[in-house]
């Protein structure tokens, strides 16, 4: 076992970046995915061509981008287009191999929330909304997903359904992506079971029982038959994925200078 210190989320990221590896062109989402695609993209994967919502296709940002919209993502990109090229000619024409998004709330079919906690009309807490989530979740070739386990955040019933999963009709709704394949988490992995597609917990972390992942989960967690370990962050992927915090956090620091 690798002996370097590490935390629960640098594990989730570390273990996310992996899952990238042999994978082409990857949609990029805003929060923990585009982490751990740039981190996959300086470790595992360095041919992955990243996907901005803002229009960017092969971005090779110098730091992690602070926003779809930051600017860092535009430099040295293979392609500038417009939004509704990109989805209707790269996502829609099915180039994209995977869509890597977050939410707020997933169910047990990986089903996405990101509109609203509470009812819609009068919401505990309004989210930013579905942005190009619910069209990457649709036609990217396979859909990754990283969030951290709480029972809170893995229901068995979504406040709001802003993102399709493994739902039923999914076929016939149009959706020609093949919907889910990997949710990471910081205390397992998930990948939906043969048949049913409901998420099993399929790979475990150094240190994290089963048990342990199963109590984070708001629903009765299914079990994978053959559960897997994963092996812990070497010390060059924790150096990697800190030196890319650090520049983001200098990056946040840096006054905003206006034009006069």
């Amino acid at each position: 076992m690798n002996g370097a210190p590490f935390s629960k989320s640098e594990m989730m990221i570390v273990a996310a970046a992996r899952e990238l590896a042999g994978q082409r062109v990857c949609f990029v989402g805003v929060g923990l995915p585009n982490i751990a695609v740039n981190l996959a993209k300086r470790t595992v994967a360095p041919d992955l061509e990243l996907v901005y919502e803002a229009g960017v296709f092969g971005a090779r940002p110098a730091r992690l981008p602070l926003s779809i919209g930051d600017p860092t993502i535009v430099t040295g990109a293979t392609a500038v287009t417009s939004m509704f090229e990109l989805f209707a000619f790269y996502l829609q024409g099915g180039l994209i191999d995977v869509g890597f998004l977050g939410a707020a709330q997933i169910d047990r079919f990986g089903n996405l929330n990101s509109t609203v906690i509470g009812s819609y009309e009068k919401p505990r807490t309004r989210l930013p909304g579905a942005g190009g989530a619910t069209e990457i979740a649709a036609h990217a070739k396979q859909v990754f997903i990283v969030m951290k386990a709480t029972p809170r955040s893995f229901v068995p019933r979504l406040d709001f359904q802003t993102s399709g999963g493994h739902f039923p009709g999914r076929r016939a709704s149009g959706a020609r992506g093949g919907g889910p394949a990997v949710v990471v988490t910081d205390v397992g992995i998930l990948k939906p079971l043969p048949g049913s597609k409901e998420l099993a917990l399929s790979v475990t972390y150094p240190g994290i029982r089963a048990e342990e992942a199963r109590a984070a989960i708001g629903w009765p967690l299914a079990l994978a038959s053959g559960i897997e370990p994963v092996e812990a962050p070497t010390a060059s992927e924790l150096a990697v994925l800190r030196a890319l915090e650090a520049r983001t956090e200098a990056a946040h620091r840096q006054p905003v200078r206006l034009p006069v």
